[in-house]
């Protein structure tokens, strides 16, 4: 009877004690970090997210071998975001108020995320989209980035008010045959931009893993931002189906954003490096799309039943996928439910690397996700996360939008302004419930007053003077004239 015990023990017990034994001890085990985060890319914009025109195969694998944070959320805008990713802190605490205007200027003085992942003996990589500065000393290679290949300003081929600017050529070829800043040379590139960020990010990978160097990537894409351009071989498919030419732009680059996604993995797994590297895939904010034309009819883009997108403070502005794969480490086709943010990042890496954050850091907003990562079932404290719009007009004093888009969300509430949701039970935010719940909307009011008057004194870039100048403008003329523009060499891969 022992012996029966004991074989069963063995067959059904062990495998479970391995897998807990291999996601129960994951701080300081240096994985490598692999961040792939998209410019506007919504909930709905994913086959696996339920779209049902979109192919995007390569994601939709990833998906399903992945453990899922399910309520996700970041800011309602891109700068923002990315801000909260490297300070782990909220966005208007860092200075970044805006995507322009100076507004998109992060605190000069705070730790980013790379440098105390740089301390712990990481190399750093960015390959895409900063849009935290291009006046010194606001651009990556100060911010902690060892590699650094990226577009200026918000967007490929734009310019804002202010220092934010994109480089001349670009103004003129969208997306196709750009120059790029690598490290400290402007370089001209050949192809489509998303290909040529993989390419540069691969080929950049491939080296730290030949040399044995833990890395950090935090590829960005610009795609699928506006304008909505990808190559014709992506692009005619929705337009033989019936679709504009918008939406055919934008479903384009998708449809390659996840050819790209599906090359690295494919990369990783030929150079057996998975086991030993976190791949995350997620998106800095809710679906930006205008209205679709399908044979001639409008017709509105799926978004997964949100009810807005980008720059909204509903859940479709702040509520975005979130996919974490470490093979052999993560459970795989796992969801979890725990609230969860950008603000989180800092922590959770800092934490996998064995890295010390330093006394002298900023107080940070986030959490470590490493007890869910270890865990799913653990037990995760209800949060209070905040949401504002921001954007208000160039000296405009910020009292004045106080009131007015804003948000609050816990687990199963989120507060609109006046309006009230019960997340739990009304996921899409069809019914206020604010008058049922007068206790819970007077405690959100509350929180949100007190973050309000203590995060004002931080917003630290609303006074700063208008730049009569682009520097990267500058940096192109004055490079093209003295030394010119060389082609880049991509790396192979």
């Amino acid at each position: 009877m022992n012996y029966i015990k004991t074989l069963c023990l063995t067959i059904f017990c062990l495998p479970m004690i391995s897998l807990w034994s291999q996601n129960n001890d994951i701080k300081g085990s240096r994985p490598n970090i692999i961040l792939v985060m998209t410019d506007d890319q919504g909930m709905g914009d994913l086959s696996c997210m339920g779209n049902k025109v979109l192919e995007t195969p390569h994601i939709d694998k990833f998906y399903s071998q992945s453990t899922r944070f399910t309520e996700f959320h970041v800011s309602p805008t891109c700068a923002p975001t990315r801000s909260a990713i490297m300070t782990g802190r909220h966005e208007f605490r860092n200075g970044v108020t805006h995507t322009i205007s100076q507004r998109e200027l992060m605190n000069i003085n705070y730790t980013t995320m790379p440098q105390v992942l740089q301390s712990a003996g990481y190399q750093t990589g960015i390959f895409g989209k900063w849009h935290l500065g291009e006046l010194e000393p606001y651009p990556p290679h100060n911010r902690g980035f060892s590699e650094v290949f990226i577009h200026g300003g918000g967007a490929i081929g734009k310019a804002h008010q202010g220092s934010c600017s994109d480089f001349p050529p670009n103004f003129e070829n969208l997306y196709f045959d750009n120059v790029f800043l690598h490290n400290q040379t402007i370089v001209q590139t050949k192809g489509f931009c998303t290909d040529v960020f993989f390419q540069a990010a691969l080929g950049w990978i491939k080296e730290q893993h030949q040399a044995n160097k833990p890395f950090f990537a935090y590829i960005t894409p610009n795609a699928p931002h506006a304008p909505m351009i990808a190559p014709e071989r992506y692009t005619q498919r929705f337009i033989k189906l019936g679709w504009d030419k918008e939406t055919a732009g934008r479903y384009g680059m998708i449809e390659n954003l996840d050819d790209n996604f599906g090359l690295l993995i494919s990369k990783l797994e030929e150079w057996q490096i998975l086991d030993n590297t976190l791949v995350i895939f997620m998106t800095d904010n809710g679906q930006s799309a205008k209205p679709a034309k399908f044979n001639g009819k409008k017709l509105k883009v799926y978004n997964a039943g949100f009810k807005s997108g980008k720059g909204s403070i509903f859940e479709g502005g702040s509520h975005v996928p979130a996919f974490w794969r470490w093979q052999g480490v993560l459970n795989e086709s796992k969801d979890i439910n725990a609230l969860s943010a950008h603000i989180d990042l800092f922590k959770t890496f800092a934490e996998l690397a064995g890295a010390k954050i330093p006394y002298t850091c900023q107080d940070i907003d986030g959490t470590s996700l490493v007890p869910l990562l270890e865990n799913p079932e653990s037990n995760w404290p209800d949060r209070e996360l905040f949401f504002h719009r921001g954007r208000w007009k160039k000296g405009q004093n910020p009292e004045k939008s106080k009131s007015k888009g804003y948000a609050v969300r816990t687990q199963r509430w989120r507060m609109v302004e006046k309006r009230l949701y019960d997340i739990s039970n009304d996921p899409y935010e069809s019914k206020d419930v604010s008058k049922q719940y007068p206790e819970v909307m007077q405690r959100l009011t509350q929180s949100y007053e007190k973050w309000w008057h203590d995060t004002v004194p931080m917003m630290i870039n609303e006074d700063r003077p208008l730049s009569s100048e682009f520097p990267y403008v500058i940096r192109y003329e004055k490079q093209k004239a003295e030394r010119g523009i060389p082609d880049w060499v991509p790396p192979k891969i």
